[in-house]
Formats: C-alpha cells, sequence, structure tokens
C-alpha cells in the first residue's frame, strides 16, 4: 500500500500545484488535497476525526490566511487561522513528518536576503503569525519549515497568485501600481512543489528558505510580465512605497537560499531566467509539470 500525503489548502495555488504535480515528483505517495470547503481547520474535533480516519504517513500544511490586509482587519481570525489550527496539526503529525509553509513576512525588511538564522522580526499580522506557526511547529524536530515570498501561477479559479492578481484589475480597465523600492525574489508554484516534493525524499527536516535567486523590485517583476500578458500593457504604474497607505509592508523580503540548494537536483533559477527558459521551450508559461529551466 502506498504511503499517505495529505495536503491542506488544497484549492489554494501551492496546494493545487502539489496535488497536479505528485503524479510526476511523487509517484510513490497516494496524495489527498483537503480544501476548506472539505474541512475546516478551526474545527478541532472534526480535523482531528478526518486525520485519525485518514492515517497519514506526511502532512503538508499550505493553508493559511495569506492576505495581509484580511489579517489586519481580523488579527483574531488570522490567529485563529494561522497560529492555532497550524500548532493542531503538527500535534497531530508528531509521530510523522510535516512540512508547514510558512513566509519571508518574518522578516521587516531591512536588509534582505535573509539566511534561516537572521533574527525574525515581523512588522504586521501576517508576519506575527507565521512566526508564532513557526515556532510551534518546530518544537518537533522531525517537522520542517518552509519559507515563501512572492508565488507566481495559475488557479483553477484565477484569484491565488499576484499574477493573477494584477491581471484582474488590468481586465477591469484599472491601473497596478507597483514599486520600485520593494523586493521580493519570487518563484512559480511549479518550482516550489518540485522543491517540497524533492525535500520529502530528502528526508531533512528543519528551517528552509525558498525564493528565486534574482532580487527584484514590484515594478521589474511587473515589466518582465509584460511579453506573456498584453493585458497589462499601459496600466502598470511605478511607484514608491514611501506613498503606501495601509498596512506596513516589509521593503526587501529577498531570501538566500543556500541551505535549500543543497538538497535539490536542480538549480532554483531567478524569475526573468525562468520565464526566458519558458519562451526558448515555447512551453506553456505557468506548465505544473517542469520544475526549472
Amino acid at each position: 500500500m502506498a504511503p499517505r500525503a495529505i495536503i491542506t489548502g488544497a484549492a489554494g495555488l501551492i496546494g493545487q500545484y502539489l496535488v497536479k504535480t505528485a503524479p510526476r515528483w511523487a509517484p510513490g505517495w497516494d496524495v489527498t488535497g483537503l480544501s476548506r470547503a472539505e474541512l475546516e481547520l478551526t474545527e478541532s474535533l472534526k480535523v482531528e476525526a478526518r486525520i485519525h480516519a485518514l492515517k497519514p504517513d506526511l502532512l503538508i500544511h499550505c493553508a493559511a490566511l495569506s492576505r495581509t490586509k484580511a489579517c489586519e482587519q481580523d488579527p483574531d481570525q488570522a490567529h485563529c487561522i494561522n497560529v492555532e489550527a497550524t500548532a493542531h496539526l503538527a500535534q497531530l503529525s508528531q509521530d510523522i513528518p510535516f512540512i508547514f509553509l510558512s513566509s519571508g513576512e518574518v522578516f521587516d525588511g531591512k536588509t534582505g536576503w535573509y539566511v534561516e538564522t537572521d533574527e525574525p522580526n515581523p512588522i504586521n499580522v501576517y508576519g506575527q503569525t507565521k512566526l508564532e506557526a513557526e515556532q510551534a511547529v518546530l518544537k518537533n524536530p522531525t517537522h520542517t519549515v518552509i519559507r515563501i515570498v512572492l508565488t507566481a501561477g495559475t488557479s483553477e479559479a484565477s484569484d491565488k497568485s499576484f499574477v493573477e492578481d494584477m491581471c484582474r484589475t488590468a481586465k477591469a480597465g484599472k491601473d497596478v501600481t507597483l514599486y520600485a523600492d520593494e523586493f521580493r525574489c519570487p518563484l512559480p508554484a511549479g518550482v516550489i512543489a518540485r522543491t517540497i516534493w524533492e525535500l520529502v525524499d530528502r528526508k531533512q527536516p528543519g528551517l528552509y528558505h525558498l525564493g528565486g535567486s534574482e532580487r527584484l523590485s514590484r515594478w521589474e517583476i511587473g515589466e518582465s510580465l509584460l511579453p506573456w500578458y498584453p493585458e497589462l500593457q499601459g496600466h502598470l504604474i511605478k511607484g514608491s512605497s514611501r506613498n503606501h497607505v495601509g498596512s506596513l509592508r516589509p521593503a526587501d523580503l529577498s531570501l538566500r537560499c543556500d541551505k535549500i540548494q543543497r538538497l535539490l537536483s536542480f538549480r532554483i533559477t531567478g524569475f526573468r531566467e525562468w520565464l526566458a527558459g519558458r519562451s526558448r521551450l515555447g512551453a506553456d508559461l505557468w506548465d505544473y509539470l517542469d520544475g526549472s529551466p
């Protein structure tokens, strides 16, 4: 009988890619994806009963309240979903591998190119809840935390990635303001999924950073997508975080990924290099079966 893997947040961007890529990158696993519609993770008794019934050999926890604005508007809900539900799942998985997707938002963004040993200092509710969840997960030395930053790709409902958000806004005839002084290291969801499945095979738990090898401003990211999304033409506005209104946003969340790179069979590229590779191959942009150029 094949070992069973449970993926929470299966309706989310990375969750969808993990389920879809399993036949290629994790052929030995029987994968069960759970969306919020199938299991509300804040209902502890139902969660406990479902986990015990499924008897997983691995749990990959992708579900979260990940919109920064939503977390600021309802910090209690953010804590319930991001911290309490995560801690409960980690406890239920105390005897099996547990992988938790966290965020570079645990840092304040003042320096950039963060490594795993740098001291976190979240400046918004989302980052704080992710940090608290990390601390609960890493109490178990057999468990793993992977920090990511900005994920590209396409979802079934076309409403999960930053790329989809930009295109939806542009198609509505509105402008998209992108800060030239806010930096990230984006990766396609397919690359993240392949990395996670390889990490499962390596059996090396702990804390890891995962991001593209290229530090790009939000403006540079938008410019790099123009050849693929003509609907963005004329709708991208170059802006500055100095004029930002709303919840605090870290200026630079570039991550160094040397630790996880040493475990992988492929090289983690920069976002623009990955896009160029897609262009050379003439492949569908977010082909979920592909891991790197």
